[in-house]
């Protein structure tokens, strides 16, 4: 796969993503994931993670849009730049509105504004701005919701190339904090001219939240039969682009509404379209969690190739690195013994030479299923290149680890393999080294110390093991 491809790979992601197909973007995030983990792409990995956070979040599947932001996070520490971090902020205040968590919300959104405004991504910080005023407005603070969304309109106004919804966008916040604070002269003049606003044609879900404003200002009013006529508008529109989230809202208001009018007849049937989108939203759940059963299992493939070399079935190099970091960082505290083993066949060029390399990669297979079987389940063993192995093992002295490495280099004596009516016997050479004492706390430096050992077994006939002194 070549460069060109990642970037078509990422163009369909976010042309399915704006078409609200969010199952088959979930599915070409992962295609583009894999992609980007083969060849080390970090922008796509960052792409697949973060629109497969916001396409969960919009399919309800929450756990996972959990799940992909944090990987989105923590790959982005080390790997993205300061449009990436923005990017996280946006989708990670989502996540946060969604649990109601509004301080961590409203935090998110800072970080937003403020890296926003270094960058001058003038669209995101007015997004930013209107996101917070709707917080403020929920939290019934509606001078701050409408100090909120006049810096966000403002915020709007500077970017280019000019864009009309967004500030429209904008303004649908400003008329919400003016109705909160009952400034109805200003509200009705605001709200009559996004009502007749003819960007609404190209955006309905914008049209479906202005007449849903419409009847909120009309409800303040006390203008019953008004507010109900613009809710019924909202409905109508809300079904035609089957929006559950916001219908829910809608249906709740004309309820309350029919209530305070007394109007038995239309309450009922308000009721009852009610009662029948829970019923649909609940089958809409049993849906989604099928469509996250298998997102699950989708992930755990993503994660296992991730993490394995992909001729042996063992860990990689990469995954090796960053777990034995981890163990020797907490051995560093308490004093823990950790080994590292490294392996390595002996001849292999030679085989190679005169067999083909297909039967080298049959023979290092058959070492790995080999040297395998015989470490515990809580230790590492991964391919670390070429005929090379790294085996890492936990609270383990150097002695017991030689008896380990006798025990690996009886294993690949073991192995027979036929080629052409000859039966062929391996041998391996191996180096062993500890973390100091706790001294030594990298994959890197622990791993080149028991290499040096096993270049010394290698110089001293091979077939043998040898111990950093």
């Amino acid at each position: 796969m070549e460069k060109e491809d990642l970037i078509s790979l990422q163009r369909n992601v976010l042309k399915l993503r704006v078409e609200g197909k969010y199952e088959e973007t979930i599915e070409a995030c992962f295609q583009l994931l894999e992609a980007g983990i083969k060849l080390n792409d970090p922008k796509s990995i960052l792409t697949a993670h973060i629109n497969n956070a916001a396409s969960f979040y919009c399919i309800g599947a929450i756990e996972e849009a959990f799940h992909s932001i944090d990987a989105y996070i923590e790959y982005c520490a080390d790997n993205g730049d300061e449009d990436d971090r923005l990017n996280g902020c946006n989708v990670l205040f989502l996540l946060y509105e969604y649990n109601k968590d509004y301080q961590k919300a409203k935090e998110t959104l800072e970080r937003a504004i403020e890296l926003g405004k270094e960058l001058k991504h003038f669209n995101i910080v007015s997004n930013a701005y209107s996101n917070y005023s709707m917080i403020l407005a929920i939290e019934k603070d509606f001078e701050g919701a409408h100090i909120m969304a006049t810096k966000g309109l403002a915020m709007a106004k500077l970017h280019e190339p000019q864009t009309p919804i967004l500030e429209f966008r904008v303004k649908l916040n400003i008329a919400n904090a003016l109705i909160g604070l009952e400034k109805m002269v200003e509200a009705e003049q605001l709200v009559n001219e996004m009502v007749n606003d003819p960007i609404l044609e190209s955006f309905i879900r914008e049209k479906t939240q202005v007449h849903d404003l419409y009847g909120r200002f009309f409800m303040q009013k006390k203008m019953y039969p008004e507010a109900l006529q613009a809710y019924d508008k909202a409905k109508e529109l809300a079904e035609s682009y089957n929006d559950r989230n916001l219908l829910k809202g809608i249906l709740e208001k004309r309820c309350k509404l029919c209530d305070l009018m007394g109007d038995m007849q239309r309450g009922y049937k308000a009721q009852q379209a009610y009662i029948d989108l829970l019923s649909d939203l609940r089958q809409h759940e049993i849906t989604m969690a099928a469509v996250k059963l298998g997102v699950k299992h989708r992930i755990a493939t993503i994660e296992r190739q991730a993490n394995t070399d992909f001729l042996t079935g063992l860990y990689n190099r990469s995954y090796m690195e960053t777990t034995t970091d981890k163990w020797l960082a907490e051995a560093a505290r308490t004093s823990e013994s950790i080994v590292c083993i490294a392996l390595d066949l002996d001849n292999l060029k030679s085989l190679n030479d005169t067999y083909g390399h297909i039967f080298g990669d049959k023979i290092i297979k058959k070492i790995g299923q080999a040297c395998s079987s015989q470490i515990r389940s809580g230790d590492l063993m991964g391919r670390f290149g070429g005929d090379e192995f790294a085996i890492i093992l936990r609270d383990l002295s150097i002695e017991e680890a030689y008896y380990k490495a006798e025990k690996l280099l009886e294993a690949v004596r073991s192995i027979k393999i036929e080629k052409d009516g000859i039966y062929i016997s391996l041998t391996a050479s191996v180096g062993l080294a500890d973390n100091a004492n706790g001294n030594i706390q990298t994959f890197t430096e622990l791993f080149h110390q028991a290499d040096v050992a096993l270049y010394q077994a290698k110089e001293d006939g091979k077939n043998r093991i040898c111990i950093l002194n």
